[in-house]
Order: C-alpha cells, then structure tokens, then sequence
C-alpha cells in the first residue's frame, strides 16, 4: 500500500518533479527511472502540486428567489 502525501493524493510519478509526460500522454520520461508508467513511483519521488489536476467544484442546484425568503 503506497503511502498518501496530501489528502487523497498517492505519490505516482504524473505528479513528480523528475518526470515529464510523453506526447501520448500514457507514460513518463524520469531523470531516475527511464520511461515508467504513469501511475508507477520510485524512492526518487519528489511531489510538484503544480502538477496535480485538482477535482471539479460540484455543481450547486437551481434555486429561486422563494427558496431564500424568510
């Protein structure tokens, strides 16, 4: 079981400091590692949260003017 660095974020290498993603978009190019699979990571991991694609707000539900009367 990998260890969680921020909330729900598990360390994989789309979100490491050493790694950028290859044209297709399915693996990494790693200083350390060579070519491994996005979701892999190695004891070189460094999390970069700039990396990170941060979920969606939910959508709020339509409300009218009556909804907020007293």
């Amino acid at each position: 079981m990998s260890k969680k660095i921020i909330g729900s974020v598990e360390p994989k290498c789309i979100y490491c400091a050493h790694g950028k993603p290859t044209p297709d978009g399915e693996n990494i190019l790693c200083v350390y590692c060579g070519v491994p699979d996005k979701n892999n990571s190695c004891k070189k991991f460094k999390y970069d949260p700039l990396k990170r694609e941060p979920k969606k707000p939910a959508r709020l539900g339509s409300f009218s003017e009556e909804d907020f009367r007293l």
